[in-house]
């Protein structure tokens, strides 16, 4: 039976809530998850219902049945098969950790995803990707040739499908015009000491200042460097006895929970845009 996610967002009135489920009713369908949040702010109402759809339904036909009620309430929605794995593109440079760990959640079934490629800018994980049967693509940058490494990178992403693309620390800052081309469907991962600690070794530079917390954040990627849309965050508590090399071990570990949940969030389209933030329904 096919599994049917729903999320939408539009200016809050009376009636939608209904009109959703009557919708998804008569096309025989039961919901199993529904979530809805009106920021005040702005009036918007923001929802994301899971269903099982009927016997004669599938996400096609609900999505033209489902369009009149959209088009009624001036929606910004969509509709996804729960079956359909999103296709993801890994970027990493040097450090392995976050690639590591995405690997290994994948094998065990923990992030419903379809790895079609790993790209980076260095050979370190060309043997890691074969041994697991992923394709690697090389593309070193430099100043001279990085738009056109990031042509190459976007034909990648257009000819293998790609829905969306990790930086599982990837040590390049990307263009403005790459940014806007993948917006929604790039997600960063990085340490949250910025902007006080930028640069190399900023566990290090926070051990010199005797920072108490370590922790990391995961976003949408924006033209606006390390600016985008939060989808999740954590912090670790340290003291006086942690060395600059603990610290290094202890952010690596809450980069990895951090991204590993931010990517779940997303393939299990779980996340709607409002402005520059998230609403990120559990």
């Amino acid at each position: 039976m096919t599994k049917i996610v729903l999320k939408l967002s539009c200016t809050d009135q009376r009636g939608i809530v209904g009109a959703v489920g009557q919708c998804i009713a008569k096309q025989d369908g039961n919901i199993t998850e529904s979530g809805q949040f009106v920021d005040p702010d702005n009036g918007r109402l923001f929802m994301r219902i899971c269903f099982r759809a009927g016997p004669h339904s599938d996400v096609e036909s609900f999505r033209a049945a489902f369009a009149l009620v959209a088009e009624r309430y001036d929606m910004t929605w969509g509709a996804f098969d729960l079956s359909i794995k999103p296709r993801v593109l890994i970027m990493v440079s040097q450090l392995g950790h976050c690639l590591n760990d995405l690997l290994y959640r994948h094998s065990t079934g923990q992030l419903p995803m379809e790895i079609v490629g790993i790209v980076s800018n260095h050979e370190a994980f060309r043997q890691r990707a074969e041994h697991e049967g992923i394709r690697f693509h090389y593309l070193p940058v430099t100043p001279a040739n990085k738009a056109e490494q990031e042509l190459r990178l976007l034909d990648l992403v257009a000819s293998e499908s790609v829905d969306l693309v990790i930086l599982a620390r990837y040590m390049q800052i990307l263009t403005d015009e790459l940014s806007h081309r993948l917006s929604g469907r790039m997600i960063n991962i990085h340490h949250s000491f910025l902007p006080s600690f930028k640069g190399a070794r900023p566990y290090h530079q926070a051990h010199k200042r005797g920072v108490k917390l370590i922790g990391a954040t995961a976003h949408y990627v924006t033209p606006e460097l390390d600016e985008g849309p939060i989808i999740e965050q954590d912090i670790r508590r340290v003291d006086h006895t942690a060395s600059a090399d603990t610290m290094v071990a202890i952010g690596r570990d809450t980069e990895c929970q951090v991204l590993a949940k931010a990517v779940k969030s997303h393939l299990e389209h779980r996340i709607l845009l409002n402005d520059d933030r998230t609403i990120v329904f559990a």
